[in-house]
């Protein structure tokens, strides 16, 4: 007897035909810079205007871009700029799109695959976040170590695409340790402080209760913030070596009587602004080339 549950599974097992979005956002790229770039960016809340520091640069805003979301959150500009940084021909996402917004995980780590796909090799992630630890304070740049994905998703759910990566990706290593020598050394050089800890992402929207920040700081969160964890799985998973920095931008829940607000949030990235962007700079600078990183 024919049944339209036997149709309709039929027509989902078909595979897809014509480009797929990630191709028709690789080929729009392409025809308007050409060269590849080396290291991409991620520039979270209230630190996209690095990338407006970049030379010979192309914007093009994530509308234009299929697959790619707009960003609806303030502090996220929402487009891919395209340019010489540091000597080093760098792509950098100007704010990025979240879970919480109502997007797939594909969709979330989009930037991410098109920028590996352009020819980067090595991925800088930067975030707003809140400090679970103590000693953490409104203003710090801290080096991410590790992460914690409590956002129970993650972009490699379904069938595998192998263009993209293996099927099981080893997270062993999610934060390349040789870049976070290269972070070290130049925060040295600067002079500037630079604690580590772990980086635990959650979903969001709302912060965090004092009751979560306890269980966080239990489970050996340092930092916690609502995107990055999917953008560095997508990054392994395509190959990218990986390094996070966040941007501590108030004390979370529990441990000041500190109401948070998403405004001041993107008020104390930009008074970072300075020594993130100098710090930055120096690890871009520093960043190997693909030939010179061992096989």
């Amino acid at each position: 007897m024919w049944s339209p549950w036997r149709v309709t599974a039929r027509t989902h097992d078909l595979p897809p035909t014509g480009p797929s979005d990630l191709d028709r956002s690789l080929a729009l790229v392409r025809a308007r810079f050409p060269t590849p770039p080396e290291v991409a960016l991620v520039l979270g809340s209230g630190l996209g205007t690095l990338a407006d520091a970049f030379e010979d640069a192309v914007a093009i805003d994530y509308a234009e871009l299929p697959g790619l979301p707009t960003s609806t959150v303030a502090g996220h500009r929402g487009r891919l700029v395209l340019g010489r940084f540091e000597g080093r021909v760098c792509a950098a996402m100007q704010g990025r799109v979240h879970l919480y917004e109502g997007h797939e995980p594909a969709a979330v780590v989009h930037g991410v695959r098109l920028m590996r796909r352009l020819g980067a090799h090595t991925l800088l992630v930067t975030n707003a976040a809140g400090g679970v630890r103590a000693d953490l304070r409104p203003g710090d740049l801290m080096l991410i170590t590790d992460h914690l994905n409590l956002t129970a998703r993650t972009p490699l759910l379904g069938a595998n695409d192998d263009t993209l990566g293996p099927r099981f990706p080893d997270m062993g290593s999610a934060y390349e340790p040789a870049l976070q020598v290269i972070a070290r050394t130049a925060a040295a050089r600067l002079g500037m402080p630079l604690p580590e800890g772990v980086y635990a992402g959650v979903l969001g929207p709302q912060y965090e209760t004092p009751a979560e920040v306890r269980m966080l700081r239990l489970l050996g969160g340092d930092a916690v913030g609502m995107s990055t964890v999917l953008e560095v799985i997508a990054a392994r998973h395509a190959g990218l070596r990986t390094l996070g920095l966040s941007c501590i931008t108030n004390a979370a829940a529990g441990l000041t009587d500190t109401v948070l607000h998403h405004a001041d949030v993107e008020h104390v990235a930009r008074l970072a602004h300075a020594r993130f962007e100098a710090l930055v700079r120096a690890i871009v600078a520093d960043i190997p080339q693909e030939a010179e990183w061992p096989t």
